[in-house]
């Protein structure tokens, strides 16, 4: 192992042992939730329709700051976009407001930019995102310190599964970058996984048949939520499981802004 991935693999355990949060998964896994960062169109246009497919939703981490723009990852989400993804029963979460990373400002600048951008959503949705995922994945000891006072959760990119205990202030996520090369990787993660019994989360960003090295392809992304979907993993939202796990009160119905029967 060389200097650096040595470095990185301390950085990562002193980050997970530090400041958490921690509530028991209990008996509730296998579960698997499909994540998208940032967020790209086809994110939703392609990704969304894939999870539909399967009859399953993901969580859409969204930089508000990003709306209506373009980058290498593509086009950026729409206005219609959040309206008709909550529609269809995703959860929509935030992403800070400018795709800032934490290491790169001041612990108050950057706080304040995740408020910001938790705000613009709810400004043009109407209904308030706890759910937080950190950009980059850049995460600092004091960001998660001072984080956790605020948020349902922050998602990170640390690799690995959450459980049997499950650190809020920062969950485990697994990337699910590239085309069908990908394939063995998350069959290993989800089998591991159901043996578990734990809570496995993939993220990615555009979903296309040229992704970005940040994206994946629609087979990719198919491949993988059937594989999930036959293993008998449940599919959830992250707010569908914290709301199982008793720590949030989500709804995609009231995300939605629909009438929930009594």
């Amino acid at each position: 192992m060389s200097v650096r991935s040595s470095l990185g693999a301390a950085r990562r355990r002193v980050l997970g042992s530090l400041y958490r949060r921690s509530v028991p998964l209990g008996n509730r896994g296998p579960i698997v939730s499909f994540t998208f960062d940032d967020f790209p169109h086809t994110a939703y246009s392609a990704g969304g329709a894939i999870l539909e497919q399967f009859g399953v939703r993901g969580t859409y981490y969204a930089a508000a700051g990003l709306m209506n723009t373009s980058n290498e990852l593509g086009e950026q989400f729409r206005p219609e976009d959040l309206d008709s993804l909550l529609e269809k029963g995703h959860e929509l979460a935030s992403h800070t407001f400018s795709h800032i990373s934490c290491r790169s400002v001041s612990c108050a600048a950057f706080r304040e930019d995740v408020r910001k951008g938790r705000k613009a959503i709810e400004e043009v949705t109407g209904l308030d995102s706890p759910n937080f995922a950190y950009p980059l994945g850049h995460v600092t000891l004091q960001a998660k310190r001072t984080l956790g006072l605020d948020l349902g959760s922050a998602r990170g990119i640390v690799p690995g599964f959450n459980g049997p205990a499950v650190d809020l202030n920062l969950l485990r996520a697994n990337s699910l970058y590239g085309d069908l090369e990908g394939v063995d990787r998350a069959e290993e993660l989800i089998v591991e996984n159901t043996k578990r019994k734990a809570w496995l989360i993939f993220y990615t960003h555009d979903v296309r048949p040229n992704p970005s090295a940040f994206g994946c392809t629609p087979a990719l992304m198919e491949f993988v939520v059937s594989f999930a979907v036959q293993s008998g993993c449940r599919i959830q939202t992250v707010g569908e499981v914290l709301t199982e796990l008793g720590v949030q009160n989500w709804n995609p119905k009231v995300q939605a802004g629909q009438a929930v029967p009594a």
